[in-house]
This record gives C-alpha cells, structure tokens and sequence, in this order.
C-alpha cells in the first residue's frame, strides 16, 4: 500500500535554522513544552508521550509536561491543542482516532486538517482480532462461518464509538459480511476484562496488550489488522492471509502543532524527533510497547492524514454508525 511505502525514516532530513529570539540552547526558549495527550495518563499514547518528551527535554534542555486531557475519544484534548497559541510551546500526540471522529461528528470542536500543521508520524501499532476460548473457533474463516449461522449473537468489545477498535471491527464485519453485536466501553480496561470473562466474545486488541493473556489461553489470537505479521506474535497470520482482502488498520500515532505554526518550529521538531526515533534505547522502549518507530517529514504525515480520512468516512457511512 501506498501508506505503507511512506511508512519508513527519511535517509536525510532537511536542516531547520532556529529562531535567534527563541533559543535558548537547543531548544525553543525557557518556558515549559506541553504535549498534550487526549487520553488518560497510563494510556499507550501517553507512555509514548512520555518516552518522546523526555528524550526531546534531555536534547533542549527544556522543560516538557504532558498535559493529560481525555475524553469525548479524544475530542477534548484535540479542541485544547487547536486553540494554543501556535507558538510551538504546545503540541498534540494523536491517534488515527483523530481522524475517526471527523468522520463521527458533525460539530467537530475541530478540523483534523485545518486547525493542525503536521509534525512526524511517530509509530504504528497492530490491532489482532482476538476471541474468547467460549467461542468455538480457531481461525477467521471458522469465525466467519460461526457468526453468519448466529447473526447479532455473537458480541464484540471496544473501548468507545469510534475508536480505532470499534471501527475495525465494523469494517470486518462489511468485509466479511457478518453481524456482530457491539458492546462499546469506556475505555480498554473493561472491554479487555469482559473480553477475558467470556462476558463478549470477540475484540480488535493492541497485539502486546493481548499477548499475555493468550499466553494463559484467556483468550485465542486469530488474525492482525495490519500488512503484515508482528514480530511480538510472529506465528498469528494477517487477515489477508486469512483471506479477508484489503484490510488493514493499524493504530498510528503522531505529533502536530496549532495550525500557523511557523515552519521553522515544525521543521526543528520534526528533525528532532526523527533523531529521537533513530536512538536504539527508544526503539527498544518502543518495542515493550508494541509499536514500531515511523518518522518522516510532515508532508508524509498530511498525505497519510488526506488518504485515511475518506477511508474511515466510508467506513462510517456503510456501517450506519451515528454519534450518540
């Protein structure tokens, strides 16, 4: 896939001069950085907040906070960070649900083009649909066989509508054409201890989340979400090995600033943390968490932002999901 191509560090990143009123050694003054997280402190994308910020702080010598504001799947935090002063003090760490709520939400507190100047695509992460040992099944294609002869019996968990997990499992249920009844939660915590309990039986999963639990056979892996296999489960195939076809749905994550940001800022940023992402203790900090390191230039950013917009739009559309 196209997305996939661009999904790769950049051999050589352009050089960014820094603005002579805002430098105070390497960074971009004496004030805090924020790094605004939409979802709860202990959250993936607040441990990768955090792994970013404090190798960005050891490099400016500056002062980073995140700033925790969940809720609304992570319309809150998005909002704050797009009324910022576009000064580069305040950033925001998204996740492609990001995207997901503009195809969600009419009356979007903000536009995921327009109130954002893309910085650098940090990581992506593989969603495994796993199942409850309760449900007798062993493959995707036994999994589809099974929820066709109990259409709307079979339920699955997510952390919220329009999370990356609600959505993906929507569209395999248009890929596939079955019914599966969903059970929205109120973050992952829950659905993943229901998934657990057999109180529903199926869910799109972050592979290292699940991992050990199918380790205590708790629950059973029967595909990933993305191209290609996991190195954390390298022996679970794709789904399109399992022979559901163009389906691919990684979580991604990245960092982007208020829109007018001068370029300069987004320029320094992003050399930085492609710098950042390159160091070999963050990539293995990366690996503990499931993610693998993506880097690039803004632009590669905005093109993944412009490709998967429609997508998840069509998703939304076909499936007749509705805010509620």
């Amino acid at each position: 896939m196209a997305v996939l191509s661009r999904r790769s560090l950049l051999a050589a990143l352009a050089m960014s001069a820094a603005v002579p009123s805002l430098t105070q050694a390497q960074g971009l003054s004496d004030r805090n950085i924020f790094i605004i997280v939409p979802f709860t402190p202990g959250s993936g994308p607040d441990v990768l907040a955090r792994i970013v910020g404090e190798e960005l702080r050891k490099r400016w010598n500056q002062p980073v906070i995140i700033d925790n504001k969940p809720g609304a799947s992570g319309n809150i935090g998005a909002a704050a960070a797009a009324r910022t002063e576009p000064d580069g003090h305040t950033i925001l760490l998204s996740v492609n649900t990001f995207l997901m709520n503009a195809a969600l939400s009419k009356s979007l507190p903000y536009d995921p083009v327009k109130s954002f100047a893309p910085i650098v695509e940090l990581a992506t992460g593989s969603l495994v649909l796993a199942v409850h040992p309760s449900i007798p099944v062993k493959s995707t294609q036994e999994l589809i066989d099974y929820a066709k002869g109990k259409p709307g019996q079979v339920t699955y968990a997510s952390p919220g509508r329009g999370t990356p997990q609600h959505l993906a499992m929507e569209l395999f249920k248009l890929t596939a054409g079955v019914d599966l009844r969903h059970v929205p939660y109120t973050g992952s915590a829950g659905a993943v201890k229901d998934l657990v309990g057999g109180h529903v039986g199926a869910m799109f999963v972050p592979v290292h989340t699940v991992l050990p639990m199918a380790a205590e056979n708790q629950v059973r892996l029967l595909a990933l979400g993305s191209e290609k296999r996991s190195t954390l489960a390298p022996d679970v195939p794709t789904l399109a090995e399992e022979g559901v076809s163009g389906f691919e749905v990684d979580l991604w994550y990245a960092l982007s600033a208020p829109a007018a940001t001068p370029k300069d800022i987004i320029d320094r940023y992003n050399k930085v943390v492609n710098e950042i992402l390159v160091s070999p203790d963050v990539r293995d900090q990366f690996a503990k968490q499931g993610l693998v390191p993506v880097g690039g230039s803004p632009q590669q950013l905005a093109a993944l932002i412009e490709q998967d917009l429609p997508r998840w739009a069509k998703v939304v559309k076909d499936a007749g999901i509705t805010q509620e």
